[in-house]
């Protein structure tokens, strides 16, 4: 099949363009490469490199391409930064799929996997979260990337779209050529081993006071391969709409456990500092992914802490620049 995937230069997007190539499948990628790398994508995927807010250079890529199926990864995705520039994020995620969407509709093409997120949920009372736990989330990024599910609901009705809605937990791990380079770096794990390699002073623990069996914050995780698989589940039962699914391993891990495994994984003691809980964490976010597990047949079975820093340290060891590394 011929596969479209926007956002392919960045850190989940361009796990998935492997993934999809092993699979035997023509992929094209799209993107601006605003925060992508050109380096994380295969060298024989093509890149089409536009802007998914112009109207006009998605639609001549999409035309151009002519895909059976697109992956859309594009989009804007730090929460603070969503809440400082409600704007950007407004105009990357929903403009953006908008017009990604048309482009779509214009060139006939039926199959849509959208890559969303759990802070559709906000802040639930209740955990593991299910599918149908209300939605309210509580910043523009979250907001911004249920306005695009919405669409979808719509657009299946009106114009025939075969789509599925991927919600993101938490994302770590690397496969052996492609792993985390963001900048900024806002996520546990990279963070704990930027820090056992010098590159920050200490890595700080958020709240030890949470009503958890060890104190610390619980979050649900899963490797980046097992999550890139999802998709490729998903996109192989396109020929109805899928609806949403929450992709995690239904139990979680405290930060206090990534901590452990971070120095047993790396043989390192990682420097602590233990701080205040941030306004608006909760205890335990998780995920019951029993429908992704049902319907697609999809197991996670490399999400477990020793295989998501093991790799991701592995990866990170063979690119201490990130992907300037390889250049």
């Amino acid at each position: 099949m011929r596969v479209l995937v926007t956002g392919g230069a960045g850190y989940i997007g361009s796990v998935a363009v492997e993934r999809l190539q092993d699979e035997g499948h023509e992929v094209h990628v799209l993107d601006s490469l605003w925060r992508g790398h050109r380096g994380a994508i295969p060298a024989d995927a093509p890149i089409h490199q536009a802007n998914l807010t112009e109207a006009a250079e998605v639609a001549a890529a999409v035309k151009a391409i002519a895909p059976e199926a697109v992956m859309h990864f594009a989009g804007a995705t730090l929460v603070g930064e969503s809440v400082a520039d409600p704007a950007n994020y407004f105009a990357a995620n929903v403009v953006g799929s908008h017009n990604l969407l048309v482009a779509m509709r214009d060139a006939d093409v039926k199959r849509f996997v959208f890559s969303s997120t759990a802070a559709v949920y906000g802040t639930p009372a209740t955990s593991p979260i299910t599918e149908e736990t209300p939605k309210a989330p509580i910043n523009p990024y979250g907001r911004s990337k249920l306005m695009v599910e919405e669409m979808l609901e719509w657009y299946a009705a009106a114009y025939g779209l075969n789509y599925a809605v991927l919600r993101f937990f938490n994302v770590a791990g690397a496969s052996k050529d492609r792993g985390e380079d963001h900048d900024p770096e806002t996520h546990v794990i990279p963070v704990a081993l930027q820090t056992i390699l010098g590159k920050r002073p200490v890595f700080r623990i958020f709240g030890t006071d949470y009503p958890t069996p060890d104190g610390t914050a619980i979050r649900d995780y899963v490797h980046v391969i097992d999550l890139a698989d999802a998709h490729l589940l998903a996109l192989g039962k396109l020929d109805k709409p899928l609806g949403a699914f929450n992709l995690g391993t239904t139990s979680g891990f405290s930060v206090a456990e990534i901590v452990a495994a971070v120095e047993q994984v790396t043989g390192r003691p990682l420097p602590i500092q233990r701080s205040e809980r941030r306004a608006g964490d909760p205890a335990e976010l998780v995920a019951d992914s029993s429908r992704a597990r049902e319907m697609l047949g999809w197991n996670p079975h490399r999400s477990t802490l020793d295989q998501m820093i093991g790799s991701a340290w592995d990866w990170m060891q063979a690119h201490p620049n990130g992907y300037e590394s390889a250049q």
